[in-house]
């Protein structure tokens, strides 16, 4: 049961005022909204796109108990109250897999991300597969991409929201390129609040 603080659902009414006409549905504008809330900035709305059918598809695999793992604990911590409070979701870190002494030449985050993707997605098959949320590292995004080449699944959503500058905009524009179920905030704006912010949004759709 989610009982919001009248201050959010009063920011959440301006919100709506204020954004301008789009083409985007319902789930769509329920990120939206909630991105622009998060980051307290409407030219959200000029970066984001979605893949066609993404946050149908996304809602229906957390339905199904899709599990969440993302690149940073940040993101999971603000993640995990909403699982708990909504569909009850596992939310999982790639941190979880740091404890290993040989990176194989990669960062560690986009070494747990893909240590979690391996084992998650062999547990979690079909609308179950998990949904990745990258919110800090553009390394994770791209080395996530190449593995997912040779994977016998994809996961049910990709969220591309890495923030910074050295490699950012590269690895937006290589998600763009794939035909997985993706949303993404263009530029080099991102990072871990807005990446959590736009998994809450369709956790509560599933109440």
């Amino acid at each position: 049961m989610i009982k919001d603080h009248p201050i959010f659902l009063e920011s959440i009414r301006f919100i709506k005022s204020n954004l301008n006409e789009n083409n985007f549905n319902y789930l769509e504008n329920k990120v939206l909204e909630r991105l622009v809330h998060t980051s307290g900035d409407f030219n959200i709305q000029k970066l984001l796109e979605f893949s066609e059918g993404a946050c149908e598809q996304a809602v229906r695999s957390l339905k199904e108990g899709a599990p969440i793992l993302t690149d940073t604990d940040m993101a999971a911590a603000a993640i995990e109250s909403m699982a708990k409070n909504t569909n009850g979701n596992k939310v999982v870190s790639a941190k979880k897999w740091f404890n290993d002494q040989d990176f194989l030449g990669l960062t560690k985050t986009a070494y747990g991300i893909e240590k979690g993707w391996i084992e998650l997605s062999a547990k979690n098959l079909g609308s179950q597969s998990p949904i990745i949320v990258i919110g800090s590292s553009p390394t994770a995004l791209v080395n996530l991409l190449e593995i997912l080449k040779t994977s016998k699944q994809i996961p049910s959503l990709i969220i591309g929201m890495p923030v910074g500058f050295i490699g950012v905009r590269q690895s937006k524009n290589k998600l763009l390129n794939t035909t997985y179920p993706k949303i993404i905030v263009h530029s080099t704006r991102g990072g871990a609040a807005m990446a959590a912010a736009a998994v809450n949004a369709l956790l509560r759709e599933t109440i």
